[in-house]
């Protein structure tokens, strides 16, 4: 949409189900200008929601968890970033593609064809976990941020809660996926800290290729941990809801111009998740890899947090090794707690039938902004309840992990029926691999309770 048009995504309850492309749908205005790049530009111009969930997923909580799994076991979870890729990428391509065939969100979906209490159930949990994540995100770059500036750490979390709450609140959508595109780089900082460690190229060759098996409680804690910060429902809303922001930005004001999608969209979106998602894993990769090469290696196989690791390399690698950590905290933590939240606000402006969107100015959508204000508000006051971060986030990975299966049953089915995407249902391929996440998904849930409540 043009940058002067102050429009809310509406609800549309009666609108008719007719998952094809309408011939009167304003057209893409950038579309032919893309298909006017060369190869490599094109790429880079058909990058977007997609590109943004990768980043995201590697935000400071879960940078914490890569690093503690290098720590802890060195190169020995590697094998779980390789895996999971595929996995990841169908995912996330379910999502967009089921958002820009319904031109609804994820939420608006379950809403209209199952049950509200599955909704309900699902959506609380999301906002429980968001809030709790949100919150370690912006904890860890405070944290990162003191490992330079002399700032008291409260003057620091209330600072940032103000500037992100700045970003969202007064910029529109197309602006902030500009801003969120570059700072996706500052992930790349990993990569140059991997290499500034010198690992052994094939002890990590190894831990790629061959999994690692291990009864040890420890270690079945940290595949867990690692799979629940990989696949995150937060990710799903995002997609979706991002999808139907980016299609009012192209001027698809209403229900019927948004359903539908082109083979060519499709295909653009497929690339655009696919490099977003291998993203993600390769720099969750070189995360392990710094760790397991420096800390494991020095026998610190034990860390707090994303800024206890930077602070860690210090002595091991040198400033420029802890420089590049924190860079990467601060620039992704910026990318991931609006992405946090904005999730929150899409789920539940959609469950009630509210006008939302980063598109529409706080007027038009007051509920969808006022969600991302006490969400922003509660993830900065649980840094002052004295609650132990890492123990807070051992209770959002439990919720996660125990929500992500249902929500992975839900996406297959939707994905599956006629009547939300018409011949736009899944293929064999898809079908493998979504219910093959799922089983991964409910194996680690049912392994997370076990590991929890079980002592050991």
């Amino acid at each position: 949409m043009t940058a002067e048009k102050d429009e809310a995504i509406e609800p549309e309850r009666d609108a008719p189900e007719e998952p094809y492309v309408h011939r009167g749908r304003p057209k893409d205005p950038g579309a032919r200008a893309i298909a006017r790049e060369n190869p490599f530009r094109r790429g880079l111009g058909i990058l977007g929601p997609g590109l943004i969930s990768g980043a995201a997923d590697d935000d400071p909580s879960g940078i914490g968890t890569y690093a503690q799994a290098g720590a802890a076991f060195g190169f020995a979870t590697l094998w779980l970033t390789v895996l999971t890729l595929p996995f990841m990428i169908a995912v996330q391509f379910l999502c967009a593609r089921i958002a820009l065939v319904s031109g609804r969100g994820l939420a608006g979906t379950i809403r209209r064809h199952f049950p509200r209490p599955l909704l309900y159930g699902a959506v609380v949990g999301l906002v429980v976990v968001n809030v709790i994540t949100a919150g370690a995100d912006i904890g860890a770059m405070a944290g990162a941020i003191s490992l330079f500036a002399p700032i008291l750490s409260p003057v620091l979390i209330v600072g940032i809660t103000v500037a992100l709450l700045i970003l969202q609140v007064v910029a529109r959508y197309d602006q902030i996926a500009r801003v969120f595109k570059w700072l996706a780089l500052t992930l790349l900082a990993y990569v140059v800290a991997a290499v500034l460690a010198h690992p052994d190229a094939a002890a990590v060759l190894r831990g790629s290729l061959l999994p690692t098996i291990s009864l040890d409680p420890a270690y079945i804690a940290i595949v867990i941990a690692v799979l629940g910060t990989t696949i995150n429902p937060y990710l799903f809303f995002w997609q979706a809801g991002a999808e139907v922001e980016d299609q009012m930005a192209k001027g698809r004001y209403r229900l019927w111009q948004r359903q539908g999608a082109t083979d060519k969209e499709l295909r653009y979106r497929a690339w655009d998740v696919g490099v977003g998602m291998f993203f993600s894993q390769f720099v969750a990769f070189f995360i392990i890899v710094a760790t397991g090469a420096t800390l494991h290696a020095a026998g610190k196989t034990h860390i707090g947090s994303a800024a206890d690791a930077a602070q860690a390399l210090t002595p091991l690698v040198g400033p420029a090794a802890t420089l590049l950590f924190s860079i990467g905290i601060i620039g992704t933590g910026v990318l991931a707690v609006p992405v946090l939240t904005a999730s929150s606000a899409y789920a539940l402006s959609e469950t009630f039938d509210w006008p939302y969107g980063l598109n529409a100015s706080p007027a038009r959508a007051p509920l969808f902004y006022g969600t991302i204000v006490l969400g922003m508000v509660a993830a900065m006051g649980f840094n002052f309840l004295g609650i132990n971060p890492i123990s807070a986030l051992v209770l959002a990975s439990v919720v996660s992990g125990l929500l992500t299966p249902p929500i992975l049953v839900l996406l297959m089915l939707i994905a599956n029926n006629r009547a939300i995407m018409g011949e736009r249902t899944n293929g064999r391929v898809m079908n493998v691999m979504g219910w093959g996440m799922t089983a991964i998904m409910a194996i680690g849930a049912i392994a997370l309770i076990v590991t929890t409540l079980v002592p050991h």
